[in-house]
């Protein structure tokens, strides 16, 4: 009898345990719905104007008007975009700091020995955004018109082309790094700060080679200024479709510029995944599409995990060709 008695008392604890358990799964979708609760910060790792900073302002507008509270885009230049890095690597973990994360994080994550945080450890994939590629150009003086008659004549003359970069170890410098490194070619490497002084000293003859990005290079080409020999990415670009990739000549020559965005390690999975969902149906609108063409991507979709695993294989190709490049942060 007495036996009989406890049972309803037992199942009566089971039930307020399972029940205690489930709290806290509760609790956390609860905050997930109730996501974001005040503004939200979109770090960038450079100054304004640029592609990333562009591209963190259109996915924040879009996040602005599907869920209710202002995205806004926070500018921390510096060390090639270390110090953003940095910053969202010590923010709270609560969904309320984002990452724009460019392929300078999956350079720097080898270039630089000793940095304050870890990219893999400390930031979380949220989605990728787009990504796009860069040109190889040269000045319309320059005799060759193809890549093929671009390695035969950097074969035949070694010292008397002259490349140039945003900086050391920039995505420029790596991509042309990659090409010496697949073609068999010699170049110097001529380091600029910034684009602008990059390219105006192609324009006038200075350097004979440059890997620009698509939107600061396309009207130079277009108006004849420039000659594009080749796009960087794998495939051939919507925005130059006359223009050859690289690969096309050098099989599995790639280069992309790509932008996605991140959170500090530790925020919670619905939060991740309420992001990631609303970033992929911006990706899916056309009119988003349209905006991400301007700057000469297209749309990079996919799962958290999907993200994660493209940053890591980036990160370590471009690790591969700093090693063996033998590159340094200027």
């Amino acid at each position: 009898m007495k036996g009989i008695m406890k049972l309803p008392h037992r199942r009566q604890f089971l039930h307020l345990a399972a029940g205690a358990a489930a709290l806290p799964v509760v609790s956390r979708i609860a905050r997930a719905q109730a996501y974001p609760t005040r503004p939200v910060h979109i770090i960038v790792g450079f100054a304004a104007g640029g592609v990333a900073d562009i591209t963190a302002r259109l996915i924040g507008q879009w996040l602005s008007e599907r869920l209710g509270q202002q995205f806004v885009v926070e500018n921390r230049p510096g060390a090639g975009g270390n110090i953003g890095v940095e910053a969202v690597a010590r923010a709270p973990a609560d969904g309320h700091t984002l990452l724009l994360i460019d392929v300078s994080a999956a350079v720097n994550a080898t270039l630089y020995d000793k940095l304050n945080f870890n990219l893999v450890s400390d930031i979380a994939p949220v989605a990728g955004i787009s990504r796009g590629p860069y040109i190889m150009m040269v000045n319309p003086s320059f005799p060759a018109k193809t890549v093929p008659e671009f390695i035969a004549y950097a074969k035949t003359n070694p010292t008397k082309i002259n490349m140039a970069s945003v900086g050391n170890g920039s995505t420029p410098h790596v991509a042309g790094e990659l090409f010496k490194m697949m073609a068999g070619v010699n170049m110097l490497h001529v380091p600029y700060r910034g684009a602008a002084p990059a390219m105006a000293d192609l324009l006038s003859g200075q350097v004979q080679l440059y890997f620009g990005s698509m939107p600061a290079s396309i009207e130079h080409v277009k108006a004849g200024k420039l000659r594009a020999l080749a796009v960087t990415t794998a495939t051939r670009s919507q925005a130059l479709p006359d223009i050859p990739t690289v690969g096309e000549f050098l099989p599995g020559y790639e280069v992309s510029g790509w932008q996605g965005v991140g959170v500090p390690r530790g925020t919670q999975v619905e939060i991740v995944d309420k992001l990631n969902r609303e970033i992929n149906v911006a990706l899916a609108d056309p009119r988003m599409k349209a905006r991400l063409a301007d700057l000469g991507g297209t749309v990079l979709p996919g799962s958290p995990a999907d993200f994660g695993k493209f940053i890591a294989e980036e990160a370590d190709k471009m690790g591969k060709v700093i090693k063996f490049a033998g590159i340094k942060p200027e």
